[in-house]
Protein backbone atom coordinates (compact mmCIF):
# COMPACT_ATOMS: atom_id res chain seq x y z
CA UNK A 1 0.00 0.00 0.00
CA UNK A 2 2.83 2.29 0.92
CA UNK A 3 4.49 1.59 -2.50
CA UNK A 4 1.25 2.46 -4.31
CA UNK A 5 0.97 5.74 -2.39
CA UNK A 6 4.55 6.62 -3.23
CA UNK A 7 3.92 5.89 -6.93
CA UNK A 8 0.81 8.11 -6.90
CA UNK A 9 2.82 10.90 -5.28
CA UNK A 10 5.50 10.63 -7.98
CA UNK A 11 2.86 10.74 -10.75
CA UNK A 12 1.13 13.75 -9.24
CA UNK A 13 4.45 15.56 -8.77
CA UNK A 14 5.39 14.89 -12.39
CA UNK A 15 2.02 16.17 -13.57
CA UNK A 16 2.43 19.34 -11.55
CA UNK A 17 5.90 19.91 -12.97
CA UNK A 18 4.84 19.29 -16.60
CA UNK A 19 4.28 22.41 -18.70
CA UNK A 20 0.66 23.38 -19.27
CA UNK A 21 0.18 23.08 -23.01
CA UNK A 22 -2.36 25.02 -25.03
CA UNK A 23 -4.45 23.94 -27.98
CA UNK A 24 -4.26 20.40 -29.26
CA UNK A 25 -1.80 19.26 -26.63
CA UNK A 26 -4.36 20.04 -23.93
CA UNK A 27 -6.80 17.57 -25.45
CA UNK A 28 -9.56 20.16 -25.90
CA UNK A 29 -10.56 19.47 -29.50
CA UNK A 30 -13.36 22.05 -29.49
CA UNK A 31 -10.75 24.80 -29.56
CA UNK A 32 -10.23 26.79 -32.73
CA UNK A 33 -6.88 26.30 -34.41
CA UNK A 34 -6.33 30.07 -34.59
CA UNK A 35 -5.43 31.14 -31.04
CA UNK A 36 -4.61 34.59 -29.73
CA UNK A 37 -2.02 33.32 -27.24
CA UNK A 38 -0.04 31.57 -30.01
CA UNK A 39 -0.02 34.76 -32.09
CA UNK A 40 1.23 36.74 -29.10
CA UNK A 41 3.88 34.16 -28.22
CA UNK A 42 5.31 34.24 -31.76
CA UNK A 43 5.23 38.00 -32.16
CA UNK A 44 6.92 38.57 -28.78
CA UNK A 45 9.59 35.95 -29.41
CA UNK A 46 12.95 37.70 -30.03
CA UNK A 47 14.28 35.00 -32.38
CA UNK A 48 11.13 33.80 -34.16
CA UNK A 49 12.09 35.38 -37.48
CA UNK A 50 8.48 35.41 -38.65
CA UNK A 51 5.17 37.13 -37.96
CA UNK A 52 2.00 35.38 -36.84
CA UNK A 53 -1.54 36.60 -37.40
CA UNK A 54 -5.19 35.72 -37.82
CA UNK A 55 -5.49 33.77 -41.08
CA UNK A 56 -9.02 34.22 -42.42
CA UNK A 57 -8.96 30.90 -44.28
CA UNK A 58 -8.74 28.93 -41.02
CA UNK A 59 -10.93 31.24 -38.92
CA UNK A 60 -13.68 28.67 -38.29
CA UNK A 61 -11.55 25.53 -38.14
CA UNK A 62 -11.29 23.62 -34.90
CA UNK A 63 -8.06 21.82 -34.10
CA UNK A 64 -9.60 18.51 -35.18
CA UNK A 65 -10.80 19.99 -38.46
CA UNK A 66 -7.36 21.46 -39.09
CA UNK A 67 -5.74 18.08 -38.48
CA UNK A 68 -8.03 16.56 -41.09
CA UNK A 69 -6.69 18.72 -43.94
CA UNK A 70 -3.12 17.65 -43.15
CA UNK A 71 -3.23 14.60 -45.38
CA UNK A 72 0.30 13.23 -45.58
CA UNK A 73 0.54 9.84 -43.94
CA UNK A 74 3.86 8.68 -42.44
CA UNK A 75 5.62 6.77 -45.22
CA UNK A 76 6.34 3.10 -44.36
CA UNK A 77 9.96 2.25 -45.33
CA UNK A 78 8.76 -0.53 -47.64
CA UNK A 79 6.88 2.02 -49.73
CA UNK A 80 10.15 3.57 -50.85
CA UNK A 81 11.76 0.30 -51.90
CA UNK A 82 13.08 0.63 -55.42
CA UNK A 83 12.37 4.37 -55.65
CA UNK A 84 15.46 6.07 -57.16
CA UNK A 85 17.04 9.07 -55.41
CA UNK A 86 18.48 11.91 -57.49
CA UNK A 87 21.70 13.69 -56.56
CA UNK A 88 23.66 16.46 -58.27
CA UNK A 89 27.30 17.42 -58.50
CA UNK A 90 28.42 19.93 -55.88
CA UNK A 91 30.41 21.71 -58.57
CA UNK A 92 27.23 23.00 -60.22
CA UNK A 93 26.77 26.73 -59.74
CA UNK A 94 23.37 27.77 -58.41
CA UNK A 95 22.00 31.29 -57.89
CA UNK A 96 21.77 32.72 -54.37
CA UNK A 97 18.12 33.49 -54.99
CA UNK A 98 15.64 31.73 -57.23
CA UNK A 99 11.92 31.91 -57.97
CA UNK A 100 10.42 29.50 -60.52
CA UNK A 101 7.66 32.04 -61.25
CA UNK A 102 10.28 34.42 -62.65
CA UNK A 103 12.44 31.89 -64.52
CA UNK A 104 9.44 30.37 -66.29
CA UNK A 105 7.22 33.46 -66.42
CA UNK A 106 5.13 32.03 -69.26
CA UNK A 107 3.92 29.20 -67.04
CA UNK A 108 0.91 30.62 -65.22
CA UNK A 109 0.29 27.50 -63.15
CA UNK A 110 3.49 28.05 -61.14
CA UNK A 111 2.01 31.17 -59.57
CA UNK A 112 -1.51 29.82 -59.09
CA UNK A 113 -2.60 29.21 -55.49
CA UNK A 114 -5.21 26.45 -55.22
CA UNK A 115 -7.67 25.42 -52.50
CA UNK A 116 -7.90 21.84 -51.24
CA UNK A 117 -11.09 22.68 -49.32
CA UNK A 118 -11.87 20.45 -46.36
CA UNK A 119 -10.42 17.21 -47.74
CA UNK A 120 -7.04 15.82 -46.62
CA UNK A 121 -5.83 15.88 -50.22
CA UNK A 122 -2.63 17.94 -49.93
CA UNK A 123 -0.62 14.91 -51.07
CA UNK A 124 -2.55 14.95 -54.37
CA UNK A 125 -2.52 18.73 -54.83
CA UNK A 126 1.24 19.03 -54.36
CA UNK A 127 1.77 16.33 -56.99
CA UNK A 128 -0.57 17.64 -59.72
CA UNK A 129 0.67 21.19 -59.21
CA UNK A 130 4.27 20.17 -59.81
CA UNK A 131 3.49 17.93 -62.77
CA UNK A 132 1.42 20.58 -64.55
CA UNK A 133 4.22 23.12 -63.98
CA UNK A 134 6.69 20.69 -65.49
CA UNK A 135 4.49 20.10 -68.54
CA UNK A 136 4.73 23.83 -69.18
CA UNK A 137 8.47 24.04 -68.45
CA UNK A 138 9.52 21.07 -70.56
CA UNK A 139 6.79 20.83 -73.21
CA UNK A 140 5.46 24.41 -73.44
CA UNK A 141 1.93 23.29 -72.57
CA UNK A 142 -0.16 25.21 -70.05
CA UNK A 143 -2.64 22.76 -68.51
CA UNK A 144 -4.45 22.26 -65.23
CA UNK A 145 -4.44 18.68 -63.98
CA UNK A 146 -7.03 16.97 -61.80
CA UNK A 147 -6.37 16.44 -58.10
CA UNK A 148 -9.79 14.79 -58.05
CA UNK A 149 -8.57 11.97 -60.32
CA UNK A 150 -5.87 11.12 -57.78
CA UNK A 151 -8.06 11.49 -54.67
CA UNK A 152 -10.94 9.44 -56.08
CA UNK A 153 -9.25 6.90 -58.36
CA UNK A 154 -5.82 6.02 -56.98
CA UNK A 155 -7.44 4.06 -54.17
CA UNK A 156 -5.48 2.18 -51.52
CA UNK A 157 -2.31 2.39 -53.62
CA UNK A 158 -2.08 6.08 -52.71
CA UNK A 159 -3.63 5.86 -49.25
CA UNK A 160 -7.12 6.91 -48.18
CA UNK A 161 -8.22 9.76 -50.44
CA UNK A 162 -9.57 12.59 -48.28
CA UNK A 163 -8.17 10.86 -45.20
CA UNK A 164 -4.62 11.23 -46.46
CA UNK A 165 -2.09 9.65 -48.79
CA UNK A 166 1.55 9.23 -49.78
CA UNK A 167 3.18 11.79 -52.12
CA UNK A 168 5.51 9.27 -53.80
CA UNK A 169 2.55 7.02 -54.65
CA UNK A 170 0.84 9.95 -56.38
CA UNK A 171 3.83 10.22 -58.71
CA UNK A 172 3.83 6.48 -59.33
CA UNK A 173 0.13 6.79 -60.23
CA UNK A 174 1.11 9.38 -62.86
CA UNK A 175 3.51 6.83 -64.37
CA UNK A 176 1.08 3.90 -64.34
CA UNK A 177 -2.34 5.49 -64.87
CA UNK A 178 -1.74 9.12 -65.82
CA UNK A 179 -3.94 11.97 -64.62
CA UNK A 180 -6.75 13.72 -66.51
CA UNK A 181 -7.24 17.47 -66.85
CA UNK A 182 -9.06 19.58 -64.29
CA UNK A 183 -11.66 20.39 -66.96
CA UNK A 184 -12.41 16.68 -67.43
CA UNK A 185 -12.62 15.89 -63.71
CA UNK A 186 -12.98 19.09 -61.63
CA UNK A 187 -12.29 19.10 -57.91
CA UNK A 188 -15.35 18.01 -55.97
CA UNK A 189 -15.12 20.53 -53.13
CA UNK A 190 -15.55 24.03 -54.51
CA UNK A 191 -17.04 25.49 -51.34
CA UNK A 192 -14.70 24.70 -48.48
CA UNK A 193 -15.58 25.04 -44.82
CA UNK A 194 -16.73 28.63 -44.45
CA UNK A 195 -19.59 28.82 -41.93
CA UNK A 196 -19.18 28.42 -38.13
CA UNK A 197 -19.53 24.89 -36.84
CA UNK A 198 -19.43 23.19 -40.24
CA UNK A 199 -17.93 19.74 -40.49
CA UNK A 200 -15.12 19.66 -43.04
CA UNK A 201 -14.60 15.90 -43.10
CA UNK A 202 -16.04 15.21 -46.53
CA UNK A 203 -16.03 11.62 -47.74
CA UNK A 204 -13.66 10.75 -50.57
CA UNK A 205 -15.44 11.29 -53.90
CA UNK A 206 -16.33 8.25 -56.03
CA UNK A 207 -14.10 7.33 -58.96
CA UNK A 208 -16.26 7.62 -62.07
CA UNK A 209 -13.61 7.64 -64.83
CA UNK A 210 -15.86 9.80 -66.95
CA UNK A 211 -15.25 13.40 -68.04
CA UNK A 212 -17.75 15.95 -66.75
CA UNK A 213 -17.54 17.76 -70.10
CA UNK A 214 -19.54 16.19 -72.89
CA UNK A 215 -17.59 14.87 -75.88
CA UNK A 216 -14.41 14.48 -73.79
CA UNK A 217 -13.05 10.97 -73.39
CA UNK A 218 -11.42 10.09 -70.04
CA UNK A 219 -8.60 8.02 -71.55
CA UNK A 220 -7.74 10.76 -74.06
CA UNK A 221 -7.35 13.38 -71.31
CA UNK A 222 -4.73 11.42 -69.37
CA UNK A 223 -1.29 12.99 -68.92
CA UNK A 224 1.61 10.85 -67.74
CA UNK A 225 4.91 11.11 -65.94
CA UNK A 226 7.97 9.26 -67.26
CA UNK A 227 9.18 8.42 -63.76
CA UNK A 228 8.75 8.94 -60.02
CA UNK A 229 11.77 9.69 -57.84
CA UNK A 230 12.98 11.16 -54.58
CA UNK A 231 15.49 13.99 -54.38
CA UNK A 232 18.39 13.64 -51.97
CA UNK A 233 17.81 15.63 -48.77
CA UNK A 234 20.94 17.76 -49.20
CA UNK A 235 19.75 21.35 -49.87
CA UNK A 236 22.11 21.64 -52.87
CA UNK A 237 20.46 18.64 -54.54
CA UNK A 238 16.97 20.04 -53.94
CA UNK A 239 17.99 23.43 -55.31
CA UNK A 240 19.60 21.88 -58.39
CA UNK A 241 16.50 19.80 -59.10
CA UNK A 242 14.18 22.81 -58.89
CA UNK A 243 16.56 24.98 -60.92
CA UNK A 244 16.88 22.42 -63.73
CA UNK A 245 13.46 20.74 -63.81
CA UNK A 246 10.94 22.92 -61.96
CA UNK A 247 8.97 22.84 -58.69
CA UNK A 248 9.01 19.74 -56.47
CA UNK A 249 6.55 18.30 -53.97
CA UNK A 250 7.71 18.31 -50.35
CA UNK A 251 6.16 16.93 -47.18
CA UNK A 252 6.77 18.21 -43.66
CA UNK A 253 5.45 18.10 -40.10
CA UNK A 254 2.94 20.82 -39.19
CA UNK A 255 2.71 22.27 -35.69
CA UNK A 256 -0.03 24.50 -34.32
CA UNK A 257 1.96 27.68 -34.85
CA UNK A 258 2.21 27.08 -38.63
CA UNK A 259 -1.53 27.77 -38.96
CA UNK A 260 -0.80 31.35 -37.84
CA UNK A 261 1.99 32.13 -40.34
CA UNK A 262 1.74 35.51 -42.08
CA UNK A 263 5.23 36.52 -43.21
CA UNK A 264 8.93 36.03 -42.62
CA UNK A 265 10.98 32.82 -42.43
CA UNK A 266 9.05 30.16 -40.53
CA UNK A 267 10.58 27.93 -37.90
CA UNK A 268 8.65 25.99 -35.27
CA UNK A 269 8.32 27.96 -32.03
CA UNK A 270 5.31 26.70 -30.10
CA UNK A 271 2.35 24.29 -30.13
CA UNK A 272 1.80 20.58 -30.61
CA UNK A 273 2.17 18.34 -33.66
CA UNK A 274 -0.87 18.44 -35.94
CA UNK A 275 0.10 16.11 -38.77
CA UNK A 276 1.90 15.86 -42.12
CA UNK A 277 1.34 18.26 -45.01
CA UNK A 278 2.48 18.40 -48.66
CA UNK A 279 3.13 21.59 -50.63
CA UNK A 280 5.00 22.83 -53.70
CA UNK A 281 8.55 24.16 -53.38
CA UNK A 282 9.24 26.83 -56.00
CA UNK A 283 12.42 28.62 -54.94
CA UNK A 284 14.83 29.86 -52.30
CA UNK A 285 16.69 32.91 -51.05
CA UNK A 286 18.17 34.66 -48.03
CA UNK A 287 16.24 37.13 -45.86
CA UNK A 288 17.46 40.62 -44.90
CA UNK A 289 18.28 39.14 -41.51
CA UNK A 290 20.60 36.64 -43.16
CA UNK A 291 18.39 33.56 -42.84
CA UNK A 292 18.43 31.11 -45.75
CA UNK A 293 14.91 30.05 -46.73
CA UNK A 294 12.81 27.90 -49.05
CA UNK A 295 9.90 29.53 -50.90
CA UNK A 296 6.75 27.40 -51.09
CA UNK A 297 3.17 27.57 -52.37
CA UNK A 298 0.44 26.22 -50.10
CA UNK A 299 -3.04 25.18 -51.25
CA UNK A 300 -5.16 26.93 -48.63
CA UNK A 301 -6.14 29.72 -51.02
CA UNK A 302 -4.86 33.29 -50.65
CA UNK A 303 -6.54 33.92 -47.28
CA UNK A 304 -3.71 32.07 -45.55
CA UNK A 305 -0.09 33.10 -45.06
CA UNK A 306 1.63 35.53 -47.39
CA UNK A 307 -1.00 35.59 -50.14
CA UNK A 308 -0.98 31.78 -50.09
CA UNK A 309 2.82 31.41 -49.95
CA UNK A 310 5.28 30.87 -47.12
CA UNK A 311 9.01 30.73 -46.43
CA UNK A 312 10.67 28.20 -44.13
CA UNK A 313 14.27 28.12 -42.93
CA UNK A 314 16.59 26.31 -45.36
CA UNK A 315 19.45 23.95 -44.62
CA UNK A 316 18.33 22.79 -41.18
CA UNK A 317 15.67 20.26 -42.23
CA UNK A 318 13.10 22.31 -40.33
CA UNK A 319 10.03 20.15 -39.60
CA UNK A 320 11.51 17.52 -41.94
CA UNK A 321 11.04 19.80 -44.97
CA UNK A 322 14.16 18.43 -46.72
CA UNK A 323 13.52 14.75 -46.03
CA UNK A 324 10.67 13.82 -48.35
CA UNK A 325 11.14 15.60 -51.67
CA UNK A 326 9.53 13.87 -54.65
CA UNK A 327 8.99 14.57 -58.33
CA UNK A 328 8.89 13.13 -61.85
CA UNK A 329 9.33 14.24 -65.43
CA UNK A 330 6.40 14.77 -67.83
CA UNK A 331 5.85 12.25 -70.60
CA UNK A 332 4.80 12.83 -74.21
CA UNK A 333 2.66 9.68 -73.99
CA UNK A 334 -0.93 10.24 -75.13
CA UNK A 335 -0.16 13.83 -76.11
CA UNK A 336 -0.30 13.90 -79.91
CA UNK A 337 -3.21 16.01 -81.09
CA UNK A 338 -4.59 16.25 -77.56
CA UNK A 339 -4.40 20.02 -77.30
CA UNK A 340 -2.53 23.07 -78.39
CA UNK A 341 -0.02 25.07 -76.44
CA UNK A 342 -0.11 28.38 -74.68
CA UNK A 343 2.84 29.31 -76.87
CA UNK A 344 1.53 28.00 -80.18
CA UNK A 345 2.22 24.47 -81.34
CA UNK A 346 2.87 22.00 -78.56
CA UNK A 347 6.39 20.65 -78.39
CA UNK A 348 6.00 16.90 -78.56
Amino acid sequence: MRGASLLLLVVLSAAAAAPQLVGAASGDHSLRIIQKDIIETINKHPNAGWTAGHNAYLANYTIEQFKHILGVKPTPPGLLAGVPTKTYSKSEELPKQFDARSKWSGCSTIGTILDQGHCGSCWAFGAVECLQDRFCIHQNINISLSANDLVACCGFMCGDGCDGGYPIKAWQYFVQSGVVTEECDPYFDQVGCKHPGCEPAYDTPKCEKKCKVQNQVWEEKKHFSINAYRVNSDPHDIMAEVYKNGPVEVAFTVYEDFAHYKSGVYKHVTGGVMGGHAVKLIGWGTSDAGEDYWLLANQWNRGWGDDGYFKIIRGKNECGIEEEVVAGMPSTKNMAGNHGSAFGTAIL
